[in-house]
């Protein structure tokens, strides 16, 4: 069965950032003076929808805000990117917060309240929700069974379930990541995940992590690795992802870029190592701007950065027309790193689709 075009599913969180930019984060229990302040719509699930969305795909959310200003704001962020909020569910109370500490050399911490994402429910998920995915995303902050509930209807409707792991509070269960086809950690969030990979090489730790996700019965592990790029874990092998140089000013939501382009990409069938060059160029442009939603890059932004590392891996997609175009920062892959395969990313030719579904090997 192979994968279908069709609509990016994604179930999760959606929060107000409250941003303040440092010249270095706070020790505990010390005071720092900022430089700048801003508030900005956020939160893993909106940011990964308004990503996808902005590469073209057609996107759905699944999620809750509560009845105050910010709920409002959120809603009308997702409605003016195109993302489908039908399935936005309101609840009395807060909106989910979250305060984002930057420093002046792309440091970041951040502190998220649920608020209303703590309201959502299995409930929430009906078979409608999932009729036409292609790919369906979720991550941690939303309850365990909401998640697991999600991918278990992924692969219902013949859908890639895509899990990105976090926020990571201890081990992930074992059944949660079986009911993933894929599992996108950041190298940190793969240790915690899989310590027999702690005290390795970044490269080594990553492919440690990548296999014992696939041991527990993820299809494809992908490990993102920041500024040194990523590691795509398959059955049978290990491709890494070779970086795109930017000009880094703020690392959130490069995460949440990187997961948005790669469910964009996979929604309309194409090969897991394309999929990956484009996430990758999507996560480096989101550091290059401030904040959540105004860093994620749209469609052309992508298209250029992967044209300027290697114009052969220049993969064309439908349906973004009318998408915004955010600013890109001139970039070329570093001295060294492989170069893409004709046939799009890295390690193309023997990668294909993700195929849905069907038992665990």
């Amino acid at each position: 069965m192979s994968t279908r075009a069709g609509r990016v599913v994604v179930v999760g969180s959606l929060n107000l950032d409250h941003t303040v930019v440092v010249e270095r984060l706070p020790k505990p229990g010390e005071t720092v003076a900022g430089s700048a302040y801003g508030t900005a719509a956020g939160g893993k699930g909106l940011n990964q929808a308004v990503a996808a969305a902005r590469q073209g795909a057609d996107v759905s959310m699944v999620g809750v805000v509560g009845s105050d200003p910010a709920g409002s704001l959120l809603v009308g962020v997702l409605a003016e990117e195109r993302v489908g909020v039908d399935r936005v569910r309101r609840v009395l109370g807060p909106s989910g917060t979250a305060l984002v500490t930057v420093d002046t050399h792309g440091g970041n911490t951040i502190v998220v309240a649920a608020g209303a994402n703590s309201e959502m429910s299995v409930a929430d998920l009906t078979p409608e929700v999932f009729a036409g995915a292609a790919v369906v995303v979720c991550q941690l902050e939303v309850a365990r069974e909401v998640v697991s509930a999600a991918l278990s209807a992924a692969r219902a409707a013949g859908a890639i379930a895509l899990l990105d792991p976090a926020p990571v509070d201890g081990t992930l269960p074992p059944d949660l990541v079986g009911l993933a086809d894929l599992v996108v950690p950041n190298e940190t969030e793969a240790v915690m995940l899989v310590p027999a990979a702690a005290g390795r090489g970044p490269l080594d730790a990553a492919s440690t992590a990548g296999r014992g996700l696939l041991r527990a019965g993820a299809r494809v592990a992908l490990v993102t690795l920041g500024a040194r790029g990523a590691l795509l874990v398959e059955r049978d092998q290990v491709t890494p992802v070779p970086p795109f140089q930017v000009e880094s000013v703020d690392p959130t939501a490069a995460g949440d870029a990187f997961v948005g382009a790669l469910a964009a990409s996979l929604a309309t069938g194409e090969p897991i190592a394309a999929a990956t060059r484009r996430a990758a160029a999507a996560g480096a442009l989101a550091t290059t701007r401030l904040g959540a939603v105004p860093s994620l890059p749209d469609r052309e932004a992508v298209d250029a950065l992967v044209d300027a590392a290697d114009p052969r891996a220049r993969v064309e997609h439908p349906g973004a027309a009318g998408a915004r175009r955010a600013p890109t920062t001139p970039a070329t892959p570093p001295r060294g790193s492989r170069r893409p395969s004709p046939s799009g990313g890295p390690g193309a030719g023997p990668s294909g689709p993700i195929r849905p579904g069907g038992p665990r090997t």
